[in-house]
């Protein structure tokens, strides 16, 4: 099958029939797909070059708004996945449209127009986000009244800035006691949320699995936007759509860097089953997305010894 037919391309600004036909086939099959028609252009390009200009400044700039033990916001480069280090440096941050939520976002110093490129960006990605659900819901076929109560708060959200190194991101001479390289650069993995809007750079890398267990590439398009299912889509959907599996392989010639919008439910929202698509079989209990988020996300940083949270431990059993 043609890596188009496996992670199709649409166009966001007027989709056609045949379009929904094939983000129905992938969102069922691997939970991938790209988006055109945004009109994010400029913001995309200004957001690559704050990026470049914040991984390629001194050490002493991304050390000085390191996360730590309170506030999980900010550089880091020795994140876990599946409880093996990968193989990126890392900065995230969060809603700087609020007062309350940007009170904790670390904002590097001596990065030309760092701060205001990304509040723009994470504008234009929180409205892409809402219209990109909209679309999955179209192609669900739920009505307004329906699709309106299974939507993501940009409040939860975040944004990742990635950096994938040839090599080792830490410096040797403090790798001591840290828990070893994974095979991969990023493990296979799926996000907790709604969807994740990616960017990718043209190196490549990125690496999605089919229901059949096959590793397909989610080869770099210049001017699209990829999308990946996540958790919560999954679950609302009752198995119809696939929470995205992912990897990114290691780099060896050439640095890769990636920047991912993830859009999540509110805190307070009881992810479940839509009722109109378990039709009266759910097959996941209701679980709190406050308390799943965090299950999620302890052990990126320390390994706990188990394995992370997955909605399969919400899955209903039958006897």
């Amino acid at each position: 099958m043609a890596i188009d037919d496996l992670v199709p391309t649409i166009d966001i600004s007027d989709p056609s029939a045949t379009e929904f036909d094939a983000l129905d086939r992938a969102c069922s099959n691997h939970g991938f797909f790209l988006l055109t028609g945004h009109g994010l252009d400029e913001v995309i390009d200004a957001t690559w070059a704050a990026a470049r200009r914040f991984f390629t400044a001194d050490r002493a700039v991304r050390l000085a708004v390191r996360r730590n033990d309170e506030n999980p916001l900010g550089w880091f480069d020795r994140e876990l996945t599946k409880r093996r280090r990968d193989h990126k440096q890392v900065f995230d941050f969060t809603d700087p449209s609020f007062a309350t939520v940007d009170a904790f976002n670390r904002w590097p110093d001596d990065v030309d127009e760092f701060r205001p490129t990304m509040v723009a960006f994470y504008d234009a990605f929180s409205d892409l986000a809402q219209r990109t659900v909209s679309l999955v819901h179209r192609s669900l076929g739920l009505t307004d009244d329906v699709a309106a109560n299974y939507r993501g708060d940009r409040t939860t959200s975040s944004v990742r800035l990635n950096h994938y190194p040839v090599g080792d991101p830490v410096p040797e001479e403090e790798r001591g006691g840290l828990r070893e390289l994974g095979e991969t650069a990023l493990g296979h993995h799926t996000d907790p949320g709604v969807l994740t809007l990616l960017l990718q750079d043209l190196t490549g890398g990125l690496q999605a699995q089919e229901a059949d267990g096959n590793w397909v590439d989610v080869a770099p398009r210049r001017g699209t936007v990829v999308v990946n299912l996540a958790d919560a889509m999954q679950v609302w959907t009752n198995d119809r759509y696939r929470a995205a599996v992912h990897r990114v392989l290691p780099m060896t010639e050439v640095d890769r860097m990636s920047i991912p919008y993830f859009y999540n439910p509110s805190r307070p929202a009881v992810i479940e089953p839509i009722p109109e698509l378990a039709e009266g079989s759910p097959r996941y209990s209701p679980f709190v997305w406050r308390e799943y988020m965090r299950a999620r996300t302890d052990d990126n940083y320390t390994d706990l010894g188990v394995d992370d949270a997955q909605i399969t431990d919400y899955a209903v059993t039958t006897s």
